[in-house]
């Protein structure tokens, strides 16, 4: 991904009420050209309220957005013909044929006739649905509706995509699909992806930007984010051998601070959940004393911070700061 210096999109003062409640609250960030954003919040937190502002599909109360110097009141249409848009549920005519659906979007998009066939083969094998072309959008799986609602995005070769929540309601499979198209597009893109899950954006942005009660909380690459707002050193492991045993090892080793019995995942093993003192590496230590016991490692892997512990160590910070916690 080859991230330049230029801010493709500056959002400043972004405000936007519905009524006394305050959707998106003085909102400041950019995006630099051929970047890929994780736009990161639960439920509520005014993520897509923003999309919507960027995309200029509504207004906002307060504040500026500028796509490539390009302001979305004073220019939509310059704004538009810059950003292509993924909602949450994709603008599809399930009558359709997958090839009427995207010929459609061209003539919306006012690509030139001459110059249709070879966009549509273009964004169909970007997204891998080029054998789909005559199949009825209502026949396809939410997998494959999610590749033509990417397609219809991509048409007219816009410089900006943004996807909001592309992989909601997909199968694991559909899920690692997806995130594969996402990541070639943006090595052509700059993308703004919105999911509430933090591993999603994880695995294919650049750099995350955490978003709670219409406020920014957070901001770095997704390595920086979970390395500063870990405070523990929290893995599990799966070990074969007596439950109790093992656990009574573990819990003798240096710079074990807790262990616990998580489950038996296969027979005759035991899943514990261990959390090392803040900077120590209990990895060593912890495979040389089960191999010294005869009790081998099976499975050992670090815990991911979840989304509620990344937030409520930014609140924390922030009515400590009295402010809130930008990480940059």
């Amino acid at each position: 991904m080859n991230v330049g210096g230029k801010n493709l999109i500056e959002i400043n003062n972004l405000t936007k009420n519905y009524g006394q409640y305050k959707a998106v609250d003085n909102v400041n960030f950019t995006v630099k050209k051929g970047e890929i954003l994780g736009f990161l919040g639960p439920n509520g937190a005014g993520k897509s309220t923003t999309m919507n502002i960027i995309t200029g599909y509504i207004s906002a109360t307060e504040g500026t957005v500028k796509v490539d110097g390009f302001d979305v009141l004073e220019q939509p249409g310059e704004v538009k013909k810059r950003i292509g848009y993924l909602p949450e549920l994709p603008p599809l005519y399930m009558d359709m044929t997958v090839g009427e659906y995207l010929k459609f979007v061209c003539n919306i998009k006012k690509v030139a006739s001459s110059s249709q066939k070879d966009t549509l083969d273009k964004v169909m094998n970007a997204v891998k649905i080029s054998d789909m072309k005559s199949r009825l959008i209502k026949n396809l799986s939410k997998g494959y509706k999610q590749r033509v609602g990417l397609a219809q995005a991509m048409i007219g070769d816009p410089e900006v995509l943004i996807l909001d929540e592309p992989t909601v309601g997909l199968d694991p499979k559909q899920i690692i699909e997806i995130r594969n198209v996402i990541k070639n597009l943006g090595k052509k893109h700059t993308i703004i992806l919105s999911s509430h899950i933090l591993s999603e954006v994880s695995a294919v942005c650049d750099r995350v930007l955490i978003i709670n009660k219409g406020k920014v909380v957070a901001s770095d690459t997704p390595e920086n984010l979970s390395k500063r707002l870990s405070q523990s050193n929290r893995m599990v492991l799966r070990a074969k051998g007596p439950k109790q045993e093992i656990l009574k090892i573990i819990k003798g080793i240096e710079n074990i601070k807790m262990a616990e019995i998580q489950g038996v995942r296969e027979p005759e093993t035991v899943d514990i959940l261990v959390e090392g003192s803040e900077d120590a590496d209990i990895r060593e230590a912890l495979f040389y004393t089960l191999v010294r016991a005869d009790y081998p490692i099976l499975m050992m892997k670090s815990m991911d911070l979840t989304l509620e512990e990344i937030f409520l160590q930014v609140t924390n910070a922030k009515e400590e700061n009295g402010h809130a916690s930008n990480i940059k």
